[in-house]
């Protein structure tokens, strides 16, 4: 493997599924499928999501029932970071000039999202709000999708694969060697590690990059964008946690999380240093 690749654009991004088999129509279908439905749920970028409803006015919205998961991580991290983490951060990056006409033009000053847990009520996958909110979840989004994405494969029998989503990774079946890409130079990598029926995310304040010191990882404490920690990579048994754990480690230090989640990870400071859990499996090179 792979024998096959499905390539596709999903939420803005590129998509690779290996298989030892070409996928049938049918399946392809329903990956698409599968990522427009989570689209149509979270995206702030289009009019006609729940997202989008929120944002517009305050009131209850019933979510995905899946979307429990996707949650009750939010809660979890937003208590252990002490809202550093937080699906509020929408607001914030929105002044920052990172909004759905992507005007890439910064407001004056910082917008302090508030907490998690006193801005929404929840009941299983519905949130409600009492005042117009925008929710984003792309501190563990994409992870949870591509944990939906395997959802559909194994439930056609593909069980093995390796799914890519633009460097957030799950993989089934054979062990697989990654390189983890330099954040100064793509063409470099900082370490190789090996995953095996798990799931490998990265995270970095060199993408998605529109003004001196703008990027999209937002304190939640402080609406402002992190410096010290400039690259993660988080490796767990599935796409959300390693996703939403690749974007804690720019705030929370690892041991602290390691207290709540079983994971290995990688982060670099701004001052090139690398760090490592102990039991990676792989090595780190600077």
């Amino acid at each position: 493997m792979p024998a096959s690749s499905f390539r596709f654009t999903g939420i803005g991004t590129t998509w690779q599924i290996d298989t030892g088999d070409e996928l049938p129509e049918v399946v392809t279908a329903r990956v698409r499928g599968r990522v427009e439905e989570f689209d149509r749920a979270y995206s702030r970028f289009r009019s006609d999501s729940l997202v989008a409803s929120l944002a517009a006015e305050p009131g209850s919205v019933d979510f995905p029932p899946d979307a429990v998961d996707l949650f009750d991580l939010y809660d979890k991290l937003d208590e252990i970071s002490g809202g550093a983490v937080t699906p509020l951060v929408g607001r914030s990056l929105e002044h920052l000039g990172y909004d759905s006409q992507y005007s890439l033009t910064a407001g004056q000053g910082r917008i302090v999202p508030n907490r998690w847990t006193e801005a929404v009520s929840r009941s299983g996958s519905r949130i409600t709000t009492t005042s117009p909110t925008v929710i984003d979840v792309g501190a563990a989004g994409k992870g949870y999708l591509v944990d939906l994405v395997a959802e559909v494969l194994v439930e056609a029998g593909i069980t093995e694969f390796v799914i890519d989503a633009s460097g957030d990774l799950l993989t089934s079946g054979e062990p697989l060697r990654v390189g983890l890409e330099h954040p100064f130079d793509p063409s470099k990598a900082i370490g190789v590690v090996t995953i095996e029926n798990e799931s490998l995310c990265a995270s970095g304040s060199n993408r998605r990059v529109w003004g001196s010191g703008l990027h999209h990882i937002l304190d939640g404490r402080t609406g402002a964008p992190t410096s010290d920690i400039i690259a993660t990579w988080a490796i767990a048994a599935n796409g959300l946690l390693a996703d939403g754990l690749a974007t804690a480690l720019f705030f929370v230090q690892p041991e602290r999380l390691a207290e709540h989640f079983e994971f290995d990870w990688v982060r670099m400071r701004s001052s090139g240093i690398a760090e490592r859990s102990r039991t990676l499996r792989g090595e780190v090179f600077s």
